[in-house]
Parts: C-alpha cells; structure tokens; sequence
C-alpha cells in the first residue's frame, strides 16, 4: 500500500506488515549461519577480538542493556615480572608497545582525581599490561597544584627511564603541556609530549577500551596495582555512573589503550668487554 504524507505524519504505520528475520552468526547448536565465510574459527577469532557484549550485540543480534554493563576486576590476570629490556619480554609474553598516558586534574581533595599510567601491549596476541599506575594528589595549600604533579610525573618517568608521555588536554590540562616542559628543562630532563584531546563521553571510552579485553582474558596488571584505588574503581563503576564513585584511573587506562604506542624493540643481550692486546711496537 502506497504511504502519503498527511500532516506531516504517515497515513499507514511505518513497516506495517513487516516481519523480522533474525539470523545470529552461529544458532544455539553451535552451527554457522554462513560456514564458507565465518568458520567457527574465525567466529571464535572475532569474540575473543570484540568481547562478549559486542559480540552478543553485533554478531548475536541480542543487545545488552548499558545499564548492565560492568568491569569485573575478577577478569584481571595478575603478574609480577618486571618488562626485560633485554628481551622486551614480560614473563612468557613478547612486548611490541608501550604507552605512558597523564589525564591530569588539580589533585585536590573531593575533585577530579589526576592519574598517570604505563602500559605495555603485546600486538601480536592483544594482550595489555597495566604495569604502573601513579594517583597524584597535592596538599590543600599547595600554590602550584600542576608544577608539582609535573615534578611528581617527572620523577616517576625518570626512575623508568621513560622519556615520551602523552598527556589528555581537555579542560584544565591544555596548559599542561607547557608547565611540564618548563619542569624538565629546570631539571635538564629530555622529554617529547604528546597532546591528545578527546571528544567521545568518559563512560563511552571506558567501556569501549578495557571491557573487550577485559572479557576476553586479555588484561593483565602487575601485582602492585592492586595496591591502588584502580580495583575499587572497576569494582564499583557503571556507564550510568553513581555518586561517590571515582573513575580517574580507568579513564587513564582507557586512554593508554586507545593511544597509539610507542615501538618497543629489545636492546639484545648484555654488553661484552674485549681486552686489547696492546703489547706491540711502534
């Protein structure tokens, strides 16, 4: 039946008679809709790729409620190797990245919270590595609350031997990178900044960043961070937010996933010594 406009409204219900044709990516035996283009393998490739609220809501057709959604810290597979720089292995798994990421705030008490993170990557097998995490936080009397979380990052990338941060500029950090420059320069540190601004909802890049590997068995953290707030902000955080839940170090980690890392590459093996013979004439 032909629909024409009357009063800027449709005569006839908009898809009226229509029926819905469902067809998820694999059926509850475990059978492929389409085999000759998505083999359970490669099924299987995409789950562990997406997660499983993407998953189920792109390839499953069953949407999840963002309500619903949560970080479960359970999920996280702890490590205590340190990053060989040798080998630019952590324990059994090759590192190819790396990313040190400052969202930074005043550091004040009952404000936004500054957090700066280090993360290592495994491109190869998506695994990610929170190796360290660094709350800032300064004294309610502090004059100049950014110079001294400059000094704190400063002093945390030095004892790394770290020499590129990517800082979030929105807000409060656009002047940031000026301040931490002029704080190496007083220190004769050699630093390169890079700026980033995002423009996607804080829940939006949380969610979207760590639940994929998260779900997938893909997140790892060092054993020290279990001595941050950062587990009791995943515990407690919703993408609908609630009061008096903090989110500085997630949003951190969010933004260290979606930077883009910096080459890792190993230096080899120890340095040798060769004694010359020097008896000879001239």
């Amino acid at each position: 039946m032909p629909m024409v406009y009357e009063k800027n409204a449709f005569s006839t219900p908009f898809l009226r008679g229509y029926k819905l044709l469902k067809i998820p990516i694999v059926n509850a035996a475990g059978t492929p809709a389409w085999p000759e283009v998505f083999p359970i393998a490669r099924i299987d490739q995409l789950r562990e790729t997406v997660g499983a609220r993407h998953f189920s809501s792109q390839m499953m057709l069953e949407c999840t409620p963002l309500e619903r959604a949560r970080l479960d810290p359970g999920g996280v597979k702890f490590y205590d190797a340190e990053f060989d720089t040798r080998t630019a292995h952590i324990g059994e798994f090759h590192i190819t990245g790396m990313t040190l990421y400052w969202d930074p705030a005043t550091g004040r008490r009952h404000r936004d919270g500054s957090a700066c993170v280090l993360l290592y990557r495994d491109d190869k097998n998506r695994h990610i590595f929170i190796h360290d995490i660094l709350y800032l936080t300064v004294s309610d009397d502090e004059m100049f609350p950014l110079s001294r979380q400059c000094d704190m990052v400063l002093d945390f990338m030095c004892a790394r031997s770290l020499h590129r941060i990517t800082l979030e500029t929105n807000g409060l950090g656009i002047g940031v990178p000026e301040i931490m420059h002029d704080c190496a320069t007083k220190r004769g540190a050699n630093i390169y900044v890079n700026r980033i601004q995002n423009h996607k909802s804080k829940s939006d890049r949380i969610l979207n960043a760590i639940e994929p590997a998260l779900s997938t068995g893909r997140l790892h953290a060092h054993t020290r961070v279990q001595n941050t707030p950062l587990m009791a902000e995943m515990l407690g955080w919703s993408p609908i937010g609630a009061p008096g839940i903090h989110d500085d170090g997630l949003d951190a980690v969010a933004g260290a996933i979606a930077d883009t890392p910096t080459p890792v590459r190993a230096i080899g093996t120890q340095i040798q010594t060769f004694t010359a013979n020097t008896n000879f004439k001239i």
